[in-house]
C-alpha cells in the first residue's frame, strides 16, 4: 500500500493556471503508473492524465494542449499543470498510484474551481 498525499487545489479564474502535487511514501520507481482522475458533481469519474515508471504519459482528451503531467523522481512526485483552465475542469481531482495492474491507492482528492 502506497500513502498518497495530494495538493494544489482551489478556485481559479476561466483562463487561469493551477498546479497539483501527488507525493507518494514510497518510492516512485516501486510504482508503474501514477496520474489524476476527477470527478464532477453527477458525472462519472473520468481520466486526467497519468505517466508510468518509464515515464510515458496519457492525457484525457478533453484536457489534451492544456495539462501536462509530470514526475520529480528525487522527491517521490507527480505534478500536474494544469492551463487555460475552463468552468468544465470544475471537479474534485483524484491522484491514483498502481503498484500493479491489481492493486491501486487513491488520494483523498482535492477540489478544483474555475469560476468568474
Amino acid at each position: 500500500q502506497v500513502q498518497l498525499v495530494e495538493s494544489g487545489g482551489g478556485l481559479v479564474q476561466p483562463g487561469g493556471s493551477l498546479r497539483l502535487s501527488c507525493a507518494a511514501s514510497i518510492s516512485i520507481f516501486e510504482i508503474i503508473v501514477m496520474g489524476w482522475y476527477r470527478q464532477a458533481p453527477g458525472k462519472e469519474r473520468e481520466l486526467v492524465a497519468t505517466i508510468s515508471s518509464d515515464g510515458l504519459t496519457n492525457i484525457g482528451d478533453s484536457v489534451k494542449g492544456r495539462f501536462t503531467i509530470s514526475r520529480d523522481n528525487a522527491k517521490n512526485t507527480v505534478y500536474l499543470q494544469m492551463n487555460s483552465l475552463k468552468p468544465e475542469d470544475t471537479a474534485v481531482y483524484f491522484c491514483y498510484a498502481a503498484l500493479s495492474p491489481t492493486r491501486a491507492s487513491w488520494a483523498q482528492g482535492t477540489q478544483v474551481t474555475v469560476s468568474s
